[in-house]
C-alpha cells in the first residue's frame, strides 16, 4: 500500500514538471502583431533618433590647438588697403632686427601723439589715423615698414607739406628702402609727368587690360624714394590697394635682395685666396706628404676654419637674397603686365639686373660648399698618412716594450736564481746554530758535519719552494 501511494505521488511531480516545461516555451508575442525583424528595425530607429538629437544640442566649443590662432590669423596678417584715386602714398623700410626697442618706442610715440592707445610688443602691425590719410606699421623678421598715404600734390613729385616722416621722426633702424608712388586720373597733364622719369631706364607697362599704367624708372630723387606713377583708368578701389601692395613689395624686397651682392663681392677674394692656398698644399701633398703631414694639416685647419667664418657670415645674408628674390619674381607674376611698344616692362628690366645678382651670390655660395668638401677630403688625406705613421711607432714602441719584457723576464729568473742562494745561506746559517745549540748539550755530531750535510737538502728545498711559487703565479695569469 505504501508502494503504491509513492508511485501516484511521483507521476504527479513528474505531469507537472512538464507542465510548467510547455509554458515556458510557449512563444512571446511582439506588440503592434508585428513580427520580430520588424520590431527590431523599429526599435534601432528609435535609438538613432535619439542619439541625433543629442549630438545636435551644443557648441563647437572643442579646445584649440596650441599655434591655430597664429596660424589662422597670419592669413589675414596683411590684408591690402582700400586705395582711393587719387592719391600719394609713401612707405619706408627700416632694418630693426638688431634694434626692435626703438621700432616699438618710435611707434609708441607716433600713436601718443594721434591719441592711440600704444600697441604691444608682440604686435606685428599697427594703423593710426595721421594728418589726411592713414599711418600703417608692419613688422618682418628683420625689417619693418612705414606706410602712409594722403591726397597728391598738384603736380608729381612735388613736396607735401605735412607728412609723418618729418623732422620729430626718429628712424627706428638704418634706412633701406623709400618708396613715393602717386595714383593719378588718365588726363594730359598726367601724360606730360613722363618726361620727369629717366628715358635709359624708364619701365612702362599696362595692367588689367589696360585699366592702369605703371611708370618708373627705380631712380631715386632726393630724399631717398623710389617713384612710381600709376596711371588709373578706372580700377576699384580694391584694385588699386593690390596693385599697390604689389608695386611696394618689388621695390622692398628687390633692395633687399641685393643686398647679398656687396657681400660676395666682399667674400670672392677671400675664396680665391683659400682656393690658392688649398691648391699649393695639395701639390706639396704630392712629394713631401709623409714628412710635412703635420704641417700640412696645421695650414688646412687654418684654410677651413677661415672658410667655415666666412659661410656662417653670409649663411643667413643668402639664403634671405634667395627668399626676397623669389618673392620679387611671385610680384612680378602676379602683375601680369602687358609690354607697350617702345618701352620695358618692370620684369624684365629687374630680371636683367636681379637675376645676375642672385647668380653671384649662388656662384660664392656654391665655391664655399665645394672648397669645403674639397678641404675636408685633403684634411682625410692628411690624416690617414698621419694615421699610418702613428701606426708605425706604435708598432715600434710594442716592439720594444716586448724586448724589455723579455730582458726583464730574464734578469727576474737571475735574480730568482740568486734568491734561492741568499736563502739558502740565511737557513744554513740557521741550522748551524741549531747543530752547535745541540752540540753542547751533549750531541755527538759535530756542528760543522750537520751544517754541511744541511745545504745540499736546504737549497733543494728552496730552490722547489720558489718554482711552486713562480708556477701557481704563472696559473693565476692565465685565468
Amino acid at each position: 500500500m505504501d508502494i503504491r501511494n509513492l508511485l501516484a505521488s511521483w507521476q504527479g511531480v513528474h505531469e507537472g514538471c512538464a507542465a510548467d516545461q510547455r509554458r515556458l516555451v510557449q512563444p512571446v508575442p511582439f506588440p503592434s502583431q508585428l513580427d520580430p525583424l520588424a520590431a527590431m528595425v523599429s526599435m534601432t530607429g528609435e535609438l538613432v533618433t535619439e542619439r541625433n538629437a543629442r549630438m545636435t544640442k551644443g557648441s563647437f566649443g572643442f579646445p584649440p590647438a596650441d599655434l591655430r590662432g597664429r596660424a589662422l590669423g597670419e592669413i589675414h596678417a596683411r590684408p591690402y588697403a582700400l586705395v582711393q584715386a587719387p592719391r600719394v602714398i609713401f612707405q619706408l623700410a627700416f632694418l630693426t632686427e638688431s634694434a626692435g626697442d626703438n621700432d616699438h618706442e618710435m611707434l609708441a610715440d607716433l600713436s601718443r601723439s594721434s591719441g592711440v592707445a600704444p600697441p604691444a610688443r608682440e604686435t606685428s602691425h599697427h594703423a593710426i589715423s595721421w594728418g589726411q590719410g592713414t599711418l600703417r606699421w608692419e613688422r618682418h623678421t628683420e625689417f619693418s615698414t612705414y606706410f602712409w598715404d594722403c591726397p597728391p600734390p598738384d603736380r608729381f613729385g612735388a613736396p607735401i607739406a605735412v607728412h609723418p616722416f618729418g623732422d620729430g621722426f626718429s628712424p627706428p633702424g638704418p634706412f633701406i628702402s623709400g618708396i613715393r608712388l602717386e595714383i593719378r586720373p588718365d588726363t594730359l597733364e598726367t601724360e606730360k609727368e613722363i618726361a620727369v622719369f629717366d628715358p635709359t631706364s624708364l619701365c612702362r607697362s599696362e595692367l588689367r587690360n589696360g585699366q592702369a599704367t605703371i611708370l618708373t624708372d627705380f631712380r631715386q630723387d632726393g630724399d631717398g624714394l623710389t617713384k612710381f606713377l600709376v596711371v588709373d583708368r578706372g580700377m576699384s578701389d580694391s584694385a588699386r590697394g593690390a596693385l599697390v601692395q604689389r608695386l611696394l613689395d618689388i621695390e622692398t624686397y628687390r633692395t633687399l635682395a641685393m643686398m647679398g651682392l656687396p657681400l660676395a663681392q666682399s667674400l670672392s677674394p677671400e675664396i680665391r685666396q683659400i682656393e690658392s692656398g688649398l691648391t699649393a698644399i695639395t701639390q706639396r701633398m704630392k712629394l713631401h706628404a709623409r714628412d710635412e703631414a703635420d704641417q700640412m694639416l696645421s695650414e688646412i685647419t687654418r684654410l677651413a676654419a677661415e672658410l667655415e667664418a666666412n659661410a656662417a657670415l653670409s649663411l643667413y645674408r643668402f639664403g634671405a637674397s634667395r627668399a626676397y628674390y623669389e618673392i620679387v619674381q611671385e610680384r612680378i607674376r602676379a602683375l601680369a603686365e602687358t609690354a607697350i611698344p617702345g618701352s620695358e616692362t618692370l620684369g624684365s628690366f629687374l630680371e636683367r639686373r636681379l637675376a645676375p645678382a642672385m647668380r653671384t651670390c649662388q656662384s660664392v655660395e656654391e665655391r664655399q660648399a665645394n672648397l669645403s668638401r674639397k678641404l675636408a677630403r685633403a684634411t682625410a688625406l692628411l690624416r690617414s698618412w698621419i694615421d699610418v705613421e702613428l701606426e708605425r711607432i706604435n708598432t715600434t714602441v710594442l716592439n720594444s716594450m716586448d724586448r724589455r719584457a723579455h730582458l726583464q723576464l730574464r734578469l727576474q729568473q737571475t735574480v730568482e736564481g740568486l734568491s734561492v742562494a741568499a736563502i739558502s745561506y740565511y737557513v744554513v746559517g740557521l741550522f748551524g746554530y741549531m747543530a752547535k745549540g745541540a752540540h753542547n748539550v751533549g750531541f755527538e755530531v759535530s756542528p760543522e758535519t750537520l751544517t754541511g750535510l744541511s745545504v745540499p737538502i736546504v737549497v733543494a728545498g728552496m730552490w722547489l719552494v720558489v718554482r711552486s711559487i713562480r708556477r701557481r703565479h704563472a696559473e693565476e695569469d692565465k685565468h
